[in-house]
């Protein structure tokens, strides 16, 4: 933005209320430096719309102390609201947002968690092996399919990622179609630091696509109340025959 200032002989600025815009990473951190807003953000990373009730439900507060942990996260942008009736509902702003957040996490020190029961390590386990990431898939098995496209071609990594001509064709074949251009802003191919397994899984459009056309085919189902999702007997055929992932990448850990 361009301002209209009056500069003195000497070179300083004369003009009253002049400002220049710099990013203010100390206002972002402090939005996520509280631990109940911190796991709001981690559990809306399932993509789908929570309520302020679900919320204080999944982090154990009052429901009375959330809307103002949720008018925070909404005015400094990583939140959006919508209304239905008189629920208030709320996601994460966007999918740059989600793998922010992701990003983040997988940049945090990690914690020892109690794992009290056979459940409970089931659901550690299942989480690292594939899970939701806001609109594409995370997990071990997402970082196999993300190598698999690379070694099949299908995905050039010279110039940063890009879906190749093989790769495009590939997604054809299958009945993969990626979100047209006019309704996302997102590059067309992006990755995203994948925080369990520590490395790059595939985001983006492409990765949108892939995993919406895995849901559609049912080779992954979500299960309930949570960001895992399960790969299930036709997904591990797919995906033997479609990218020649070998047993061990099909199979939780």
């Amino acid at each position: 933005m361009l301002v209209e200032v009056t500069v003195a002989d000497n070179g300083s600025v004369t003009s009253q209320d002049v400002y220049a815009e710099e990013p203010d990473l100390a206002a972002l951190a402090a939005l996520l430096a509280d631990r109940t807003r911190a796991e709001f953000c981690l559990a809306l990373l399932d993509g789908r719309a929570w309520t302020a009730t679900e919320l204080a439900r999944l982090a154990g507060v009052a429901p009375s102390t959330v809307t103002s942990h949720l008018n925070r996260l909404v005015a400094g942008g990583l939140l959006a609201e919508e209304r239905k009736g008189r629920n208030r509902y709320v996601r994460l702003a966007d999918p740059g947002i989600a793998e922010m957040i992701e990003a983040l996490a997988a940049r945090s020190p990690q914690h020892p968690v109690p794992v009290r029961s056979l459940t409970a390590a089931r659901r550690h386990r299942d989480l690292a092996f594939a899970r939701i990431c806001y609109d594409h898939l995370a997990g071990s098995l997402a970082v196999a399919i993300t190598d698999a496209m690379t070694a099949e071609g299908f995905l050039s990594w010279d110039y940063g990622p890009a879906l190749t001509t093989a790769g495009a064709r590939w997604m054809r074949e299958l009945g993969i179609v990626d979100e047209p251009a006019a309704s996302s802003h997102r590059p067309h191919v992006r990755t995203c630091l994948d925080w369990t397994e520590q490395r790059l899984h595939l985001a983006g459009g492409v990765g949108a696509a892939v995993f919406r056309h895995a849901v559609e085919e049912s080779w992954l189902v979500h299960a309930r109340d949570t960001r895992v999702v399960r790969l299930t007997d036709d997904g591990h055929g797919a995906l033997r025959v479609h990218l020649r992932l070998p047993d061990a990448a099909l199979t939780a850990g």
